[in-house]
């Protein structure tokens, strides 16, 4: 369920086929990478939000969906969305969801009120939940899915028993665990996930750049 996907870094993400191509909060993608069919971003943090990379891989026909203060930052065929829309943009069908802190440490990192978002895709193969930047907040119980991309790198998200807990509360048939690595968390977060959050199964992808922090 996952050949179609390379993960660059964090929680750059693309998902390729023979019809589209689409880059999630794309940083770190490199050259000569395919021009994108959709763009998704999570919110405005700039380990998500890169406006050079957006242009490198934007071409005539691309689409951009963003939440509402991102939006206002990219000019062209862009989409302002927040939590609990559903869309249908390049061919792609999705629903957007809550992204946001709710442990007291963090509540200023990922507000509330931002109404920045995840999004739930609609792909050949199944559904893929990306969740942006987000702690376990309650709404995100309701979520069904088949593959969950999920942060556990703590300090600004979920940490690893956290994600672990939305993992199992979800029941995707794939958890994959992102936002480690780079900016927060060590390698060794991924294993540490994949023993949490049994008796989900865990699947652990390579980035296209090395663990090493910005």
């Amino acid at each position: 369920m996952l050949e179609r996907f390379t993960w660059f870094r964090q929680s750059a993400f693309r998902y390729a086929d023979d019809e589209r191509t689409i880059y999630i909060d794309p940083w770190g993608t490199g050259v000569d990478q395919p021009a994108a069919d959709l763009i998704l971003i999570t919110h405005a943090h700039s380990d998500h939000f890169q406006p050079e990379e957006i242009e490198r891989l934007r071409a005539a026909g691309t689409q951009i969906v963003a939440p509402h203060d991102v939006a206002a930052e990219l000019s062209g065929d862009v989409t302002p969305v927040a939590p609990g829309e559903s869309h249908e943009i390049a061919g792609v069908r999705f629903t957007t969801v809550p992204a946001y802190n709710v442990a007291e440490e963090r509540l200023e990192m990922h507000p509330k009120a931002n109404r920045w978002v995840g999004y739930v895709l609609e792909l050949p193969g199944g559904t893929y939940y990306h969740a942006g930047d987000t702690d376990h907040a309650p709404e995100l119980d309701e979520i069904e899915t088949d593959v969950a991309f999920l942060p556990i790198g703590g300090t600004y998200t979920m940490d690893v028993p956290e994600a672990a807990g939305l993992a199992r509360s979800i029941g995707p048939r794939i958890a994959v665990p992102m936002h480690f690595g780079f900016v927060v968390g060590s390698e060794g977060d991924g294993e540490r996930f994949r023993a949490a959050a049994d008796p989900v199964t865990v699947q652990i992808l390579t980035p296209t750049n090395p663990f090493e922090r910005e």
